[in-house]
């Protein structure tokens, strides 16, 4: 592939991240994508074949940046507030960036059976490593005795059902968009709060 056919390609792709993460359309056809590219659709097949191809490849390029970056805070050296304090400044980052990142994984996931166990095998893997150090700072002391799979339950459910929920939550509490801001902004304090019994931890 050529320079120029590589850029046209990444535009593409860039764009439909654009359109699925960014502005939650993740129904987006091919020819509003290639609108919002400023390309010929016929572009889009020929480097894709097809609309579920593409979808494919932009599923699989989020989803392999997100697992890594989650694998490199999960196998640190990091005690676990570090570590909980990292995941959560990448969880964030990402959905100021990208606000249905998540909601589109999820979506996905449920339509592509292979994209699950792919997945599962990959999480496990790195819940094993984290429950091991977890267990550990229970017994010391520094977090409430449960289930590790519990805990991490908790701490997801925290982290991002204020984001996911966000369009009904602001609604309902007729918050204005800074107002909801402010409290995002401050969810990380809060859940080191509620987790960890001593604040010097």
């Amino acid at each position: 592939m050529s320079t120029k056919e590589d850029d046209t390609f990444r535009l593409i792709v860039n764009t439909a991240k654009q359109l699925f993460f960014k502005e939650g359309k993740f129904n987006a056809t091919t020819q509003e994508i290639a609108d919002a590219a400023g390309v010929n659709r016929t572009l889009i097949n020929y480097y894709f074949r097809s609309r579920d191809a593409l979808f494919d490849l932009v599923f699989m390029e989020a989803k392999q940046e997100q697992d890594k970056k989650q694998e490199i805070i999960v196998t640190s050296e990091l005690t676990v507030r570090q570590k909980l304090e990292q995941f959560m400044d990448l969880f964030f980052e990402m959905a100021a960036n990208y606000p249905y990142l998540e909601m589109y994984l999820v979506n996905h996931m449920n339509k592509h059976e292979s994209c699950k166990l792919k997945s599962s095998k990959h999480v496990k893997r790195m819940l094993d490593i984290f429950y091991v150090q977890l267990e550990e700072e229970m017994e010391k002391g520094n977090i409430q005795k449960m289930e590790p799979v519990q805990f991490v339950l908790n701490f997801i459910s925290m982290l991002s059902f204020p984001v996911s929920m966000r369009p009904l939550i602001q609604e309902g509490m007729e918050l204005s968009d800074q107002e909801y801001d402010k409290i995002i902004s401050e969810r990380k304090q809060v859940i080191l709060q509620t987790i960890f019994k001593n604040e010097n931890f």
